[in-house]
């Protein structure tokens, strides 16, 4: 199971949004925003801008900007990804 890290929990309360570890296999967060069922996102068999910055730094930085730069989708859950895990 995925363990939600601290930051990722105050983005969240920030924008409106409840998360929870996800029910769904291979998935990291479920989103709720006022009880209703938004999506998952994440993958739980990849990393993170988090996971990442537990092992290093400078290398959490690079991985989010190639993430941003492959990564430029508008829907909700590519906005939520962008917004919650990196």
């Amino acid at each position: 199971m995925y363990d939600i890290s601290k930051n990722t929990y105050k983005i969240a309360k920030l924008n409106n949004l409840d998360i929870y570890p996800s029910t769904k296999k291979n998935k990291k967060i479920d989103i709720y925003r006022d009880g209703k069922y938004l999506g998952s996102i994440g993958d739980s068999r990849y990393k993170d801008f988090y996971m990442y910055l537990k092992e290093d730094r400078a290398l959490a930085y690079e991985r989010r900007r190639l993430y941003h730069l492959r990564h430029k989708g508008n829907t909700f859950k590519e906005r939520a990804a962008r917004l919650l895990l990196w």
